[in-house]
């Protein structure tokens, strides 16, 4: 079963929580706000700032950072980011070359990132302890990517003034009380329940990118922005074409399968193809060139009839 995502619905909301949270952090809002709700009058303007020329640090310059990197510049921000990936730089924002620049130079650092094996933990205490002092971290990404209890500790100490966290290495399963964290009473620490992308306009946008994503896998086999199978994709076939079809398999991930599909189409033209696999699942597309519709069947058959195979179309 091919599942999918919506990787691109959400960003623009992301990127404004996070614009909202170094405001809030840079003034101390969280806590001035909770003072206030338990009755304390505390005016004070030491360790508050203007967010204006300030430098902001993203880590990982995808979707969101990107369009994070854009707002910030409008407020007057300064902007620096680093990618695993050669990107190109928007508006006046600059490439660092590692990591460790980022966080060395940076006033709030902001992550962005996927969770893969190489960025768990990625932000831990050694991380930490390499950022200015003062700064402010914010974690949009995923729960993984920051070490919580390190966390903690650079936030009790003073060596950074302040944090925000929308997303943990654990979650509660459903609303309501029983929420545990370290971070839980960190001074100036924004804590939120994993709601950078729950906004009306990013649950439709989600919603309709999803539908098609889905539309789009069973008219023509594309698979891109799947969580859980191999992404391929063809051009389209022109409408004007009555000739070609597109085979679909799904098929076990062993050796011999492809050169025996290969095999089956040897002596029809094979326009384009593509195969690629995730786990034990491989997927492979092809653009074949059948003068007689009566052979589509027997070619859907054949393929069909292969013992590693799992599901078997023909699109036309």
């Amino acid at each position: 079963i091919c599942v999918f995502n919506s990787p691109f619905s959400n960003s623009r909301s992301v990127a404004e929580l996070v614009i909202a949270e170094i405001i809030l952090l840079s003034r101390q809002l969280g806590d001035r706000s909770r003072e206030m709700h338990d009755g304390v009058w505390n005016k004070v303007s030491k360790n508050c700032y203007e967010i204006r020329g300030k430098t902001l640090g993203i880590v990982g310059y995808g979707h969101i950072g990107t369009q994070l990197g854009v707002l910030a510049e409008s407020l007057g921000m300064h902007v620096i980011w680093y990618d695993v990936l050669p990107l190109m730089p928007i508006g006046m924002s600059r490439a660092a070359e590692t990591l460790t620049e980022v966080l060395a130079e940076a006033d709030f650092v902001s992550l962005h990132v996927p969770e893969t094996p190489e960025t768990k933990y990625m932000i831990g205490e050694r991380e930490l302890a390499s950022m200015k002092k003062g700064s402010y971290l914010i974690n949009a990404s995923r729960g993984t990517v920051v070490a919580i209890e390190a966390l903690a500790a650079a936030l009790k100490s003073g060596h950074l003034a302040g944090a925000a966290v929308d997303v943990y290495p654990s979650e509660p399963l459903s609303n309501g009380p029983g929420f545990e964290s370290p971070l839980r009473n960190c001074p100036n620490t924004l804590l939120t329940p994993h709601i950078g992308g729950s906004t009306e306009e990013a649950q439709r946008m989600i919603g309709v990118e999803v539908a098609s994503a889905l539309t789009k896998f069973i008219n023509s086999g594309t698979s891109i922005n799947a969580v859980n199978f191999a992404e391929c994709d063809l051009r389209a076939i022109p409408s004007t074409d009555m000739t070609t079809v597109r085979i679909v398999n799904v098929h076990q991930n062993v050796p011999g399968v492809l050169r025996q599909i290969n095999n089956i189409l040897a002596d029809y033209n094979v326009n384009k193809q593509i195969s690629d696999s995730k786990g034990d699942v491989a997927y492979f597309m092809a653009d074949v060139t059948v003068e007689d519709p009566k052979v589509i069947n027997t070619i859907y058959e054949q393929i069909a009839g292969i013992n590693e195979n799992i599901i078997t179309r023909v699109l036309f």
